[in-house]
C-alpha cells in the first residue's frame, strides 16, 4: 500500500476531488434540468405526458445503457479522460436543447446528456478509490452524493428563475457553457493515479490490494463475472429498489404533481422538492457512518426500512382524501430523500464482493439499477396519464396522478423480493448457516467481505 493511502489523502487529492465533485455537481444539474420547467417543456414541445416522459426515460435508457462500457474502459483507460469526455458531451448535450426546433432534437439532446451522464459519478467512484484510504470509502461516497445532489437545488431554483427571467435559449445555454468550462478542468487537472505509481491501477477499497490494469480484460467476460458474484446481484437491486421513486419526482412528475395535481403554487412545490434534496444531502453523511458501521446488516438495517417508508408514505398521500396538506408532502419529501443515500450503500456492498479489477465493471451494473427502475416509473406514470385522459399541463387532475403515481408499487414489491432473494444467496455463498435459530452465525455479516 502506498504512503498516500496509509498516511491520509494528500493535498492534490482533496483539489482532484474538488475538481472531480464539483463536475459531478453540474452533471446532476445537467440531469434534472427539466424537473422544475416540465410544464414549460411540455408547452414550449406542445408534448403529452408519454411524450414527455420519454425526455426522462430515453435520457436514462442511454445512462443506464452506458454504465457497463463506462465500467469497463474506466478499467482499462482510467478516471481522467472518460469524465472529460462526459462533460463535452452533456456540453453539446445542452447546447443542443438551448436550440432544439422541435420534440425529436430535443429528446436526441437528452440522450447526449444521459451518455455524458453515464460517466461522471463512477470516474468519481474510481478516483476516491484510488486517491483515498479504503477506510475513508463508504463516507467519502456519501459526501460525494451530499455536494453532487446539490445540483438538484441549482436546477430547481437558478435555472427555472433564468428561464422564466430570460428565454429558454439564454438558461439551457449557460449551462452549456459551464459544462465546456469544466471539460478543461477536468482534462486539466484531474490525474488517473498517484504519481508515484508507473501504471493505473485498480483497488479493492476491502482490503486496500492495488492491482496493476492491463488492456486485456475481457469486456463480456467481465460483464458476466460481476453479474454471477450475488454480492454484486444484492448490490443491483439494492440499487433498483430505493432512488427511483425520488428521481421520478424530482426529475419529471414532481411539480406537476404539486402545482396541477396538488394545487400547490409554485413557491410551496419548490419548498416540498427542496426538502427531498436537503434530506438527501443531510443524511448521506449518517448513512455513509452506519454502512462502515453496521456491515453486517446494510440491506436488512439501512436498504430494505428505506423501501419500506417510501412504500407507506406514498400511499398516505395517495389515499388521503382530496388534496394533502402541505405537511404531509413535506413528509414525502422526506421519505423519498432518504433513497438517495440508501441507494449509495450499494456501491459499498459492490466493492467489497468484487476484486480489484472488476471494481469500475460491478459500480456500472449497480448503477444501471437505480437508473433502469426510474425509467420504468417515469414511462408507467405518462401512460398512465394519457391513458386516463389527462396527459397535457390543460387536463391534469389529482385523481388521474393518485392512479398513475401508483404504478411505483409493482417496481418496489419487486426490487424487495430480489434483494431479500440475493441477500440470502451471498449468505450462503460466503459460507454462513441460514437458519433462526440463533448462534454467532446467523448474526454474522451479509453484505460484505465473502470470497473474492
Amino acid at each position: 500500500m502506498s504512503e498516500t493511502h496509509a498516511a491520509g489523502p494528500s493535498t492534490r487529492a482533496w483539489i482532484i476531488w474538488t475538481v472531480g465533485v464539483v463536475a459531478y455537481l453540474l452533471a446532476v444539474t445537467n440531469r434534472t434540468s427539466l424537473s422544475a420547467v416540465g410544464l414549460d417543456a411540455a408547452d414550449r414541445f406542445h408534448a403529452d405526458a408519454s411524450t414527455l416522459s420519454m425526455f426522462a426515460v430515453l435520457q436514462l435508457a442511454v445512462y443506464g445503457f452506458m454504465q457497463l462500457p463506462v465500467g469497463v474502459l474506466l478499467d482499462r483507460v482510467g478516471a481522467r479522460p472518460i469524465m472529460a469526455a462526459g462533460m463535452a458531451l452533456m456540453a453539446g448535450g445542452q447546447l443542443l436543447m438551448a436550440f432544439s426546433p422541435n420534440v425529436g432534437v430535443a429528446i436526441f439532446a437528452r440522450m447526449m446528456l444521459g451518455a455524458g451522464d453515464a460517466a461522471v459519478f463512477p470516474s468519481l467512484m474510481r478516483l476516491i478509490a484510488l486517491w483515498f484510504p479504503a477506510q475513508r470509502g463508504p463516507v467519502m461516497v456519501q459526501i460525494t452524493g451530499l455536494v453532487g445532489q446539490a445540483g438538484q437545488l441549482v436546477a430547481l431554483i437558478p435555472l427555472a428563475a433564468l428561464l422564466h427571467a430570460t428565454t429558454w435559449t439564454v438558461a439551457f445555454g449557460s449551462v452549456a457553457g459551464l459544462s465546456v468550462l469544466f471539460t478543461v478542468l477536468v482534462y486539466g487537472v484531474i490525474r488517473n493515479r498517484p504519481p508515484e505509481r508507473e501504471a493505473d491501477v485498480s483497488v479493492d477499497t476491502a482490503t486496500g490490494t492495488i492491482a496493476v490494469v492491463t488492456s486485456s480484460i475481457d469486456t463480456s467476460v467481465g460483464i458476466r463475472a460481476a453479474w454471477r458474484n450475488s454480492g454484486t446481484r444484492l448490490a443491483f437491486w439494492s440499487h433498483f429498489t430505493t432512488p427511483f421513486a425520488g428521481t421520478a419526482f424530482i426529475m419529471l412528475w414532481g411539480i406537476p404533481f404539486l402545482t396541477a395535481g396538488e394545487g400547490l403554487s409554485r413557491a410551496q412545490a419548490s419548498l416540498v422538492t427542496t426538502v427531498y434534496v436537503v434530506v438527501g444531502m443531510a443524511l448521506g453523511p449518517m448513512v455513509g457512518a452506519l454502512s462502515s458501521a453496521v456491515p453486517m446488516q446494510r440491506s436488512r438495517n439501512l436498504v430494505l426500512p428505506t423501501v419500506a417508508v417510501q412504500l407507506l408514505m406514498w400511499c398516505v398521500v395517495l389515499a388521503w382524501p382530496g388534496p394533502a396538506p402541505l405537511w404531509l408532502l413535506i413528509m414525502l419529501a422526506i421519505a423519498l430523500g432518504t433513497g438517495g443515500p440508501a441507494s449509495m450503500v450499494a456501491f459499498d456492498v459492490a466493492r467489497m464482493h468484487n476484486p480489484g479489477h472488476r471494481l469500475s465493471t460491478a459500480t456500472g451494473v449497480t448503477n444501471v439499477g437505480g437508473f433502469l427502475a426510474a425509467l420504468i416509473a417515469i414511462f408507467l406514470i405518462g401512460v398512465a396519464l394519457d391513458l386516463l385522459h389527462a396527459g397535457t399541463p390543460q387536463t391534469y387532475n389529482l385523481d388521474a396522478f393518485r392512479v398513475a403515481f401508483l404504478t411505483q408499487v409493482p417496481i418496489w414489491l419487486l426490487g424487495a423480493a430480489f434483494i431479500v432473494r440475493e441477500r440470502h444467496r451471498t449468505r450462503r455463498r460466503m459460507g454462513l448457516h441460514w437458519w433462526r435459530s440463533g448462534g454467532p452465525s446467523d448474526r454474522a455479516a451479509d453484505d460484505v467481505g465473502g470470497p473474492r
